[in-house]
């Protein structure tokens, strides 16, 4: 790894940890980097719902805090993933889960579910269980937080 992509690590890596410090946990945040994007894992504290928030609406802000702050500062790598207490882990299995359960209903039904609307990181996460599926595809539609998968049945090639 390049010295400008450890110096970008160390820096989201010290961001989180003193954005952490200022509400009182002293913690210690683990970082490496994967395909150009940072991540930080922080540990479970007795913060965890505080710091992941509402649908993980709070985990969402500060990994767009650290983005930017990256970005301005004009670190190479700025793409970030933050994840407290393995949240966004646990929330892709039990979404994995449910695609399989929406798999199943449009096998058994031939028809197209459309599903609601979801962030970019769930939508990759549903497009990636359906591409494992020879049967299916799946297509994003709509604009926006409107932004939806639809989980389309394949016609055989004849």
């Amino acid at each position: 790894m390049n010295q400008e992509k450890e110096e970008s690590i160390r820096y989201a890596k010290k961001y989180v940890e003193d954005l952490l410090s200022f509400f009182g946990l002293n913690t210690d945040v683990y970082a490496t980097s994967e395909e150009d994007v940072i991540e930080l894992s922080v540990p479970s504290t007795s913060l965890n719902g505080f710091l992941i928030g509402q649908r993980g609406e709070t985990l969402r802000s500060i990994q767009y805090l650290v983005s930017n702050s990256l970005r301005n500062k004009n670190y190479e790598l700025n793409r970030v993933n933050v994840d407290i207490a393995d949240y966004k882990k646990q929330r892709h299995e039990r979404l994995a889960e449910q695609v399989k359960k929406w798999i199943s209903e449009v096998k058994e039904s031939d028809n197209p579910k459309r599903l609601e609307p979801m962030s970019a990181a769930d939508r990759r996460i549903v497009h990636k269980v359906v591409g494992e599926e020879s049967e299916l595809s799946t297509m994003s539609e709509g604009e926006g937080r409107d932004r939806h998968v639809v989980i389309v049945p394949t016609v055989a090639a004849e």
